[in-house]
């Protein structure tokens, strides 16, 4: 007999082996048609999968995590299927799950056009209409390598043949086509009913810029029809709120081949940025950090005894000077801890916080840069806090209440948290990695924060709380950290003086709230489709005169508010009014100031705010008051 537990904790047992299939139709209640897949022993694996020892089954449909991966993987295969009948001298290479979807590359003659990208998405929902079964079986590697050489499938060969010879490897045939795959797989073409071919774009074979170009096709796949409709409309809306072409409508920035992966300021963004790092100054100064500022360049010796070297060599900016090795700072870490060792520091002294806008750059591949959200440049809000072990729980507690009053000021109030643990690659000893782990999880629980595990994503020094925003379309954005490092004092020879009166090793904290500048700022005007809250807004208030016989009247208004400390903007162009109100509108200020004769003899403005709002005529220090108090509570 063989008995299956259930995950509602039944049991059921059955004469002889049996496969997932088997046992979702003796439950019944439609499970057999549901069914994508199984998890057996905590593996997902096919429907057909046999069965053959007791232990528990899990019963993977639609509506469960697993079940959409399955989708998305199997309808990947769809799309190379479906390639494959359109143009048979493609090649297909590989095709993995990414996230809201998946992608497969190929190698053809000629590139993919629009054209053929709707014509292989209709092929795609034919293929799956004809419901054809998916089937699983095994081959030894040489005779899988000898088989897709004989179809003419060649990449498939050399990634076969890079596989161990004593190893079998699983093929899934689907119709006429068949693919190398580990799976699992949906049962039937049928089950795949709600995707979408997204883009066309390039990438080389391996990753390897050495290697042939292919091209990727990228598509999204989803549960139901509802789910696919709501992820194409979150699209359409980002597109919208692209920081890359608000930036330039805007006028805040640009990106120039001159120096790729690095931003120009321009006036508005800049006032933006200083808005900003203005702000999180307060915060340093409101909760005892002192500011501090590290050099450029540090010898290769440093990184070297930190560990950066070995980890992070090939995105570092180096240079050499009098028969020394430099590099550009990756991150600012090292540098505080040689500020921390200049004179002597007791236990009185500690914690210690050092927080540091510190500009740092990285050799970001050129695919990988995007806009100001991924740059070669950028600059952190960097903070790093010295402390004993006794102080981190209080110290991890306090930055997260601050870390949630920041982003509430920002706008962002649905904070996801989660604990990277340590990673295979690490320093330092278990010991250690227990109590930095330790401290982080009680932190959170001690913050009144759900959290989830993020096993082996921790720094290679230490574990790490990472502080991930979710945006006003559902995007996820990790900005803020919090990681606990015991090693990097150590290999520095960081000291101080304990109450003992002898020398200890502090704990260091590495924090950052907003994380890079560049990359929040992107966040931040996304987030808001451009229309930055008033306190953040680069022009907060434009005013416009209807005629000549206003514009002194339009200057005073501009230097009573401008005295207040209100960004101004004054339009006294010889345009109508109507032009010079949608013009300015287009650039999302909070407020615009009308002005014609009744206004200037009421000593008054005719005030629209942000969204063609027409909220009257109001007195000039009604209208003071009203942006003051925008400003501080910022609304």
């Amino acid at each position: 007999m063989i008995q299956i537990t259930l995950p509602d904790g039944s049991q059921r047992e059955f004469a002889h082996p049996l496969t997932v299939a088997d046992v979702a139709a003796s439950i019944g209640a439609g499970l057999d048609k549901a069914a994508l897949a199984g998890k057996v022993n905590g593996k997902v694996v096919d429907t057909s999968y046999l069965i053959s020892a007791d232990g528990p089954l899990s019963i993977i449909t639609a509506k469960d995590s697993e079940g959409l991966e399955v989708i998305r993987h199997s309808t990947a295969h769809l799309l190379a299927y479906a390639v494959k009948e359109l143009f048979p001298d493609v090649q297909v290479t590989i095709g993995p799950v990414i996230e809201n979807g998946f992608f497969y590359d190929f190698s053809y003659q000629r590139p993919f056009t629009p054209e053929d990208l709707a014509a292989i998405e209709k092929r795609m929902a034919e293929l799956a209409a004809k419901d054809e079964p998916v089937t699983r079986r095994v081959l030894p590697r040489d005779e899988a390598v000898a088989h897709f050489k004989a179809i003419g499938e060649h990449y498939k060969a050399e990634i076969i043949a890079s596989i161990p010879a004593n190893e079998d490897v699983s093929l899934y045939r689907e119709g006429k086509f068949e693919d190398l795959c580990r799976g699992p797989h949906v049962p039937s073409t049928g089950k795949l009913k709600f995707f979408k071919l997204m883009k066309v774009a390039g990438a080389y074979w391996r990753g390897d810029h050495h290697n042939e170009m292919l091209q990727r096709i990228y598509g999204t796949a989803w549960a139901s029809k509802d789910e696919l409709q709501q992820y194409l409309t979150m699209l359409e809306e980002a597109e919208k709120r692209d920081h890359r072409k608000l930036g330039k409508e805007l006028d805040l920035f640009h990106i120039d081949d001159h120096a790729p992966g690095l931003v120009f300021w321009h006036p508005k963004g800049w006032t933006i940025w200083q808005g900003v790092e203005q702000y999180m100054r307060k915060v340093y100064q409101n909760n005892g950090y002192q500011e501090v500022k590290g050099p450029q360049l540090l010898d290769k010796t440093l990184w070297e005894k930190t560990g950066h070297w070995d980890k992070y060599r090939d995105n570092m900016f180096t240079t050499e000077s009098e028969k020394r090795d430099f590099a550009l700072k990756p991150m600012n870490c090292p540098g505080h801890i040689l500020i921390f060792k200049q004179g002597i520091k007791s236990y009185r002294d500690l914690p210690l916080r050092y927080g540091e806008f510190g500009q740092c750059h990285r050799n970001e591949p050129t695919g990988g840069l995007h806009g100001i959200m991924r740059v070669r440049g950028f600059t952190q809000d960097d903070g790093h806090i010295f402390c004993t072990e006794e102080q981190i729980l209080r110290e991890c507690v306090d930055y997260t209440t601050l870390l949630q009053k920041v982003y509430a000021d920002f706008g962002f109030k649905n904070i996801i948290y989660k604990v990277a643990t340590r990673p295979e690659a690490r320093i330092g000893s278990e010991e250690s990695w227990d109590k930095a782990e330790h401290a982080l999880l009680e932190s959170l629980r001690a913050s009144g924060c759900g959290y989830e595990i993020s096993p082996g994503e921790g720094a290679f020094y230490g574990p790490k709380i990472e502080y991930t925003l979710k945006d006003a379309i559902g995007r996820q954005w990790q900005c803020g950290t919090m990681q606990v490092d015991f090693s990097m004092p150590e290999r520095l020879d960081a000291e101080y003086v304990g109450e003992d009166g002898a020398r200890h090793r502090p704990v260091m904290l590495h924090r950052a709230i907003v994380g890079s500048l560049e990359r929040f700022i992107g966040i931040l005007i996304e987030e808001h489709a451009g229309a930055l809250p008033t306190w953040l807004a680069p022009e907060q208030v434009s005013i416009l005169n209807i005629t000549d016989s206003q514009a002194d009247y339009c200057r005073e208004i501009a230097k009573a508010l401008g005295n207040q400390g209100v960004r101004v903007n004054l339009d006294l162009r010889n345009e109508k009014i109507t032009y010079k109100i949608r013009e300015h509108s287009m650039q999302k200020l909070p407020y615009i100031l009308v002005v014609g004769d009744k206004e200037k003899e009421a000593s008054a403005v005719a005030v629209r705010a942000r969204g063609n709002k027409d909220l009257g005529v109001m007195s000039l220090d009604a209208f003071a008051r009203q942006i003051a108090s925008d400003i501080a509570q910022k609304v």
